[in-house]
């Protein structure tokens, strides 16, 4: 599945390289838009003014398949995610929004340190909510690519949002996807699920962080939520086990413990409840038994890393420690002060990748290969503690020499 998406894509990008065959076909596609929202009770005058200017974006098709859930390993999407500073700010948050909280638990039954692990794995707090607008991100993907009839809908969506004034025009924008706001919902489910917490006669899940996590709890609480039950914890496993695992494996935790399965002080399991092991990275990595809270963040973003990202974070805020068992692998990830750091190494000596953000893009790992090139190292761009402490060891070349 994933060879034809990229084949398609490929296909695609060749496309954009004659301009006038794609704005035709882009126009094409558009005039039957405009039928199809005229058909579920969208204006005319939204739709013209939402489309007015709309050209394709190059940049959405080139993201579709480059999902870092799907395609990162979990040890450098977790250390990127549940860091030092995403934890200490989410301490921040909690003590910031305890009075809006309170009031949200009260209401969809769902804790606070989950809800404002969403915010923080989503937007980082706000501070990276996206900025590609959703009409033109939408009506790409609508026009262009293997998912046109999911997207179109969820064009659909942005338009209703639009003709409701629930957010205003500007401020719709967000991933490549069409995700936006603190806490990054579909159009779809914006519609679905946004709730007015603040009480302005508005649903505004971006300039209202009560409305944006008081819908995040709308929508774990719809998932199944279960109140004051955990997500999950981690466990142990017994020497080259070779049993079941998987998030829909579901067993009772008597069975898992006949299996050998303990907690990692090595005391038994105990209760009623069935649960899953996950294996993120196989069995001779961190083990997790998990609960339907784990499966209702699942559903936030169907990826397992994802939702162990903010599961982890949940746990950290509410002051437990790091994971236990080590990750099998010689290279641990970097968090994002540390990839700032090596950036800001990097750009010492002259390479050209913009900003130190934290953020390990094509010119950053373009940069390691040469640097690593330069160093005697293997040339991989993968941004890691090797590269890291290499760019510290070394001297930074002088350019009056």
């Amino acid at each position: 599945m994933k060879c034809a998406i990229a084949r398609t894509l490929v296909l695609l990008l060749a496309s954009l390289s004659y301009p006038g065959a794609i704005a035709a076909d882009f126009r094409s596609c558009v005039k039957a838009l405009r039928g199809e929202a005229a058909a579920k009770g969208i204006t005319a005058q939204t739709f013209d003014r939402a489309m007015a200017g709309v050209e394709p974006d190059r940049g959405v098709l080139d993201s579709m398949d480059n999902q870092p859930e799907f395609t990162t390993p979990i040890w450098d999407y977790l250390a990127a995610l549940v860091d030092k500073q995403r934890i200490a700010d989410g301490v921040a948050k909690l003590a910031k929004w305890a009075a809006v909280l309170a009031d949200i638990e009260n209401k969809f039954g769902v804790d606070r340190h989950t809800l404002i692990a969403v915010w923080g794995v989503e937007t980082d707090y706000g501070r990276n909510m996206g900025k590609r607008p959703l009409v033109r991100s939408l009506a790409t993907v609508s026009c262009f690519g293997s998912r046109q009839p999911y997207f179109r809908g969820e064009l659909m969506a942005t338009l209703r949002i639009l003709q409701s004034g629930d957010v205003p025009p500007a401020d719709l924008a967000g991933s490549w996807s069409g995700a936006f706001g603190h806490t990054q919902f579909m159009p779809s489910t914006f519609l679905r699920l946004a709730v007015d917490f603040d009480g302005d006669g508005r649903r505004d899940i971006v300039g209202s962080v009560p409305d944006a996590l008081a819908s995040a709890a709308n929508f774990l609480h719809k998932a199944g939520w279960a109140s004051g039950q955990p997500w999950g914890y981690e466990v142990r496993l017994p020497e080259k086990y070779g049993g079941p695992s998987g998030r829909r494996a579901h067993q009772t935790l008597a069975q898992w413990n006949y299996l050998g399965i303990r907690r990692p002080d090595g005391t038994a399991l105990t209760g009623g409840e069935r649960a899953a092991l996950i294996l993120p990275a196989g069995a001779s990595g961190p083990a997790f038994m998990v609960f339907r809270n784990f499966d209702a963040i699942f559903s936030y973003n169907a990826a397992e890393s994802y939702a162990l990202a903010i599961a982890h974070l949940s746990d950290r805020l509410r002051g437990a420690g790091p994971i236990l068992a080590a990750w099998p692998t010689d290279e641990p990830g970097l968090s994002r002060t540390e990839r700032r750091e090596l950036q800001q190494r990097l750009i010492d000596r002259g390479y050209d990748i913009g900003e130190p953000d934290g953020i390990v893009g094509q010119r950053t790992r373009d940069a390691i290969k040469t640097f690593q090139e330069s160093a005697g190292m293997p040339v991989d761009g993968y941004a890691g503690k090797r590269v890291l402490n290499a760019l510290k060891a070394s001297a930074i070349p002088d350019p009056a020499k």
